[in-house]
């Protein structure tokens, strides 16, 4: 790899980390390769990695907008890429009988003043290069999976009242997957690939300095071991990235300086940040917290 290469991945990594997010020389090449051969990312890893972030700060460096489509179960076309607004035409047509007119002229009735745009259709027609989100793909069906690779294949859409519509800026695209279900080979072909594993000691603590500068560093270390350790116990919900930093500020804002000092009583009572279920609270008995603090001490 040439000096300008390590250069400009070096660049990239500094640019994220200033607005707020750390990665490592893979992902940042990775994203470099998004932007130059304007492909879609694909990122895989369990909830609470940070997958979403990627597309956040990817539109805070560009100064773009980012755009959000959030997948489920059923998602169509119509919730992703546009819908008519049918009171506005409706409205329409009863002003032009009013005004002694017999009818509204179809074409009118079906152009972009009466059209909604959804998020497909709206990064394709963003005048400058957004970041489209495609929040957990693995959620929708594989027909809209396959409606979604014809949109990114050609960046164009089809509609039918008013024709194939090409994108005015070609957004940068990020996929998330929480690999729920499979997705197919022809969208992983699609895109390029990135697995994001859940962050080692010194990356989830670099994360916690960057983003909580006032976190003194003993205590910074006791909640990342406290959280690492909490994610070996077999949780139903493991506790991401997102929940550490809560925890944190919770902590600071008791005045909690550092965790064996502050006991087990009043730590159970910041433990709402980190335990999402009944189940996990049910786990988090008191011996088995007094151990964890122990090992975070």
């Amino acid at each position: 790899m040439g000096e300008g290469r390590m250069a400009a991945i070096q660049a990239m990594q500094q640019s994220l980390e200033a607005a707020g997010y750390i990665c490592e020389r893979d992902l940042a090449a990775t994203l470099l390769l998004m932007s130059e051969l304007q492909r879609p990312l694909l990122v895989e890893g369990a909830p609470g990695v940070g997958k979403t972030e990627i597309a956040k700060v990817l539109a805070r460096t560009r100064k773009t907008s980012l755009i959000r489509l959030q997948c489920f179960e059923g998602l169509d076309v119509h919730h992703a890429l546009y819908e008519w607004n049918y009171q506005r035409q409706l409205l329409a047509i009863r002003m032009a009988e009013a005004a002694g007119s017999s009818a509204l002229d179809e074409e009118a009735l079906f152009s972009g003043s009466y059209l909604l745009k959804r998020p497909l259709l709206e990064a394709l027609l963003h005048a400058t290069p957004a970041v489209l989100l495609i929040d957990e793909v693995d959620r929708a069906d594989e027909a809209f999976e396959a409606f979604l690779l014809e949109v990114l294949s050609d960046y164009q859409v089809s509609i039918p009242e008013m024709g194939t519509i090409s994108a005015v800026s070609i957004p940068l695209v990020v996929l998330t997957s929480n690999a729920s279900r499979e997705l197919s080979d022809a969208l992983r072909r699609r895109c390029l690939y990135h697995y994001l594993d859940s962050p080692s000691f010194a990356k989830e603590l670099a994360i916690l300095q960057l983003r909580l500068p006032q976190i003194e560093d003993r205590l910074g270390r006791q909640i990342v071991e406290f959280a690492q350790a909490l994610r070996q116990l077999g949780l139903k919900k493991q506790p991401g990235l997102a929940e550490t930093l809560d925890w944190a500020a919770a902590l600071l804002g008791l005045g909690v300086s550092s965790l064996d000092e502050a006991g087990s009583d009043r730590i159970r009572n910041t433990l709402s940040t980190l335990l999402k279920t009944q189940e996990d609270v049910r786990a988090m008995e008191p011996v088995v917290l007094d151990r964890l603090l122990a090992l975070a001490g």
